[in-house]
């Protein structure tokens, strides 16, 4: 049994002809029935049956056609990952983050495994991370939250809280919580417009009809 006579059993049995079969492999006719006929000659085995109209398989055809579809998907799958092995050992990686100290854990454990890539990280708030993404002025975006739609494919990376800080002689300093009720009564430092972060802070305050002030 040799590789090109069950690719050219595979062929012909998913084409459902010779000639098809032919045109894809890019092969002649008569090479692809030469290729399925020793098969079955060594194997003394009916794979086909033919006639002037059409080919159909037998039902040995049928079960070694299970195993052909297995054995090439396979082969496929391996094309893949070697190719991606081999993409990935040099080139760049551009990546745009809101807060690039997220990426820390997993950039390490990146170059470690592809030292050959280079990496870029840039900051940005939401709409800077949503514009280069949308102008391929990077590869990756690292934000917060990201909108709805089905423009980018996303993965949750992990999840953080908000935490405010405050000096340590501050009256607030030795609490372990804050309501948005004490956060709005003390100036306040915020991301600038643009931010998501921002942006669900105030919408919370909003909701709760909480005023901040911004210091």
């Amino acid at each position: 049994m040799r590789y090109v006579q069950l690719r050219a059993f595979h062929q012909v049995a998913i084409s459902g002809g010779f000639s098809r079969a032919a045109e894809a492999l890019f092969l002649t006719q008569p090479a692809i029935s030469d290729q399925v006929r020793k098969l079955e000659e060594e194997y003394d085995v009916l794979l086909f049956n033919r006639n002037k109209k059409q080919v159909t398989l037998t039902t040995q055809g049928q079960r070694l056609l299970e195993i052909t579809h297995r054995m090439f998907e396979t082969e496929q799958q391996a094309l893949e990952l070697l190719t991606e092995s081999r993409a990935l050992r040099s080139g760049t990686l551009r990546i745009v983050a809101d807060a690039a100290h997220h990426l820390l854990h997993i950039l390490g454990a990146f170059r470690a495994r592809y030292p050959g890539v280079q990496v870029s990280v840039r900051s940005g708030n939401t709409e800077t991370v949503i514009s280069s993404l949308y102008s391929y002025e990077a590869d990756i975006g690292v934000l917060g939250e990201m909108p709805g739609g089905r423009d980018f494919e996303m993965l949750r990376l992990n999840s953080t809280p908000i935490i405010a800080f405050v000096s340590a002689d501050h009256p607030l300093s030795d609490r372990k919580s804050l309501t948005l009720g004490q956060l709005a009564q003390e100036p306040l430092v915020m991301r600038e417009h643009g931010s998501k972060t921002r942006k669900k802070l105030e919408d919370l305050a909003t909701s709760s009809n909480i005023e901040l002030k911004p210091a």
